[in-house]
């Protein structure tokens, strides 16, 4: 301490008198002391780890949901991780980043006891499906230190080499307890039973391409609730409909929308569909558009007090439909057009995932959603 106040003072004489040359003199002390070299190293490398840090974890975040989604698309491709975690990488790597690890639930193999560190993932979620997506420094030339800039130049430190930077996230899948369906109609657990082969067969979704257009014979014809067959249904608790019933659901939102949190909705009774309804079903049937809508075990009571009680979600493909005022032909299996008294909903059962976040938990129909949780 005495000894930078014997320096400084004849630096600050020399300030107040002329400061010409007095900045160069006080530079070269600090450089020749080391200091500025330190708070380089300080602020340029370790600015270095944290902006690799960042694209890591951004990587990580990425790659685990895309992993995520198309597990729950039905199809688990654990290599989207390094695609996404590559794709997060800037100059400062080459572009190029490091997955160390994907795990978790199925096929994509355990995940080791996470170890608590900020840089680990949390433990495994109780009860629902999951992916853990570890990634790490990799440079271009294929090295896992990112290099310093100014470290390896101060005093004793001749040997580092650079650090290697790691991250970590986790995605969970599954079905969800609660959402607003894209139409406010319900399909039969019988139905979905029979169509998908309790849940062992589905359509491809869309959109057509880069999937193959489903098969003629994968559309069905739902026909109005209480107009189906009368075939008995052994899948389902007694009172659960026949195979092939739709009904409508109670609009909450002017849209042809229900939101649905809870073990129960509510029933629109008759066969006709709003003007809403029917403009939402022209757009689906036209766009093929992937539906997520309620699945009912059963119908309960009479009139406005009557309601259904939620299987699950599942994903639906409209093909064609026919309602009072309102009517399109089915694209994919013409000869499925309903007519004279039968009112009818046509499509396919599928597999697909919902947009945005929610909770998970549900019995799982076909319609997933994805989030990241760690």
């Amino acid at each position: 301490m005495r000894l930078i106040t014997r320096l400084a003072r004849p630096l600050l004489r020399l300030i107040g008198r002329d400061d010409r040359g007095a900045i160069g003199v006080l530079v070269a002390v600090l450089i020749g002391g080391g200091v500025l070299l330190g708070m380089g190293a300080l602020v340029i490398d370790v600015g270095q780890l944290y902006q690799n840090r960042a694209e890591l974890q951004n990587g990580a975040d990425a790659g685990a949901l895309a992993v995520a989604q198309s597990c729950a698309a039905g199809t688990c491709a654990p290599s989207l991780a390094a695609q996404f975690a590559t794709a997060n990488a800037s100059k400062l790597t080459g572009g190029a980043a490091g997955v160390a690890l994907v795990c978790g639930s199925g096929s994509l193999g355990a995940c080791p006891a996470s170890s608590g560190a900020i840089t680990d993932c949390p433990t495994a979620p109780a009860g629902s499906n999951y992916v853990d997506v570890h990634t790490s420094t990799r440079t271009a030339g294929g090295s896992s230190l990112l290099p310093p800039a100014f470290a390896a130049l101060l005093l004793g430190n001749s040997g580092y080499q650079g650090s290697t930077v790691k991250a970590c996230a986790q995605a969970e899948w599954g079905a969800p307890t609660a959402l607003t369906s894209g139409l406010a109609v319900t399909i039969s657990a019988c139905s979905w039973d029979n169509y998908t082969d309790i849940g062992t067969t589905f359509a491809p979704a869309p959109p057509y391409p880069p999937d193959s257009l489903p098969s003629a014979s994968q559309d069905r014809v739902l026909q109005f609730h209480g107009k189906g067959s009368n075939t008995s249904c052994t899948t389902e608790p007694s009172g659960a409909d026949a195979p092939g019933n739709f009904g409508w659901t109670v609009d909450s939102t002017g849209n042809c929308q229900t939101y649905i949190n809870g073990s129960t909705y509510g029933v629109k009774t008759g066969a006709s569909a709003s003007q809403a309804c029917k403009t939402a079903l022209a757009a689906d049937q036209a766009n093929q558009t992937l539906v997520f809508i309620p699945v009912y075990v059963s119908v309960v009571g009479n009139g406005a007090n009557a309601y259904y009680t939620l299987k699950g979600f599942a994903a639906f493909v409209i093909t064609g439909y026919r309602v009072p005022g309102a009517s399109a032909s089915d694209w994919l299996n013409p000869a499925n057009n309903c007519s004279g008294s039968s009112f009818c909903l046509n499509g396919y059962f599928t597999q697909g995932l919902i947009p945005g976040p929610g909770t998970m938990g549900g019995t799982n129909l076909g319609a997933s959603i994805a989030q990241l949780s760690g």
